[in-house]
């Protein structure tokens, strides 16, 4: 197995065996049901298809209430597909937990950063601003200045750096190094910092 879905809970501080301090995030990471298994020989490729947490069924839709229902699974909160080594054993319906990983193992993790809302090009792009501060000039100082030519292309570019929606966009953050294990309550710790705020659904890959 190649990875896990868990769930950001914040951020601690532990120390090392050299009496350091580390700042780690804490995961709980699984337990993950297979809830399917992707064969070459079916569907072209091979992964296990995870899913973590819990969902009402009345917020699932209709073909996926139908794949949980094949199985006699209840509705899971995300599905996600990880691939694995040829000769892995695991069986629809098997749980797979944090123990997947090792301490001082390198992993990535990729999840949904913060959403920061609709932001000028200062705060979205490090503008500098425009204009001077005197000569009432004062509605300009944030201001993305021109954004295009003039006859020609008589047009903008597509992608232009202007202001827009920021964050909540898919960041993956790779070689974190796993500090700690805690199997009995299904947690990990991370050094460093992952994407996303509390409670963020987040997933872990082997490098």
């Amino acid at each position: 197995m190649s990875g896990l879905i868990g769930r950001k809970l914040g951020m601690s501080s532990v120390f090392d065996s050299q009496g350091e301090q580390i700042s780690v995030t804490v995961i709980q990471a699984g337990p993950c049901k297979v809830i399917s298994i992707k064969t070459k020989e079916k569907d072209g490729y091979e992964a296990f298809q995870l899913g973590f947490g819990e969902r009402k069924e009345k917020k699932t839709s209709k073909p996926y209430m139908g794949q949980f229902k094949k199985n006699n699974f209840s509705p899971s909160l995300l599905l996600r597909e990880f691939k694995f080594s040829t000769g892995n054993d695991l069986k629809i319906g098997d749980e797979v937990k944090v123990d997947l990983f090792k301490e001082g193992e390198i992993i990535k993790v990729s999840a949904k950063s913060k959403g920061k809302g609709f932001q000028g090009v200062m705060r979205r792009h490090g503008f500098g601003g425009v204009g001077g501060t005197t000569h009432g000039q004062s509605d300009r100082l944030r201001a993305p200045g021109s954004i295009g030519a003039s006859s020609y292309p008589s047009r903008v570019f597509k992608g232009q750096r202007m202001a827009g929606r920021m964050g909540y966009s898919r960041v993956t953050i790779s070689n974190l190094k796993v500090i700690k294990i805690m199997p009995e309550d299904n947690l990990i710790l991370i050094k460093g910092a992952v994407p996303g705020a509390i409670n963020t659904i987040v997933e872990l890959r082997k490098k």
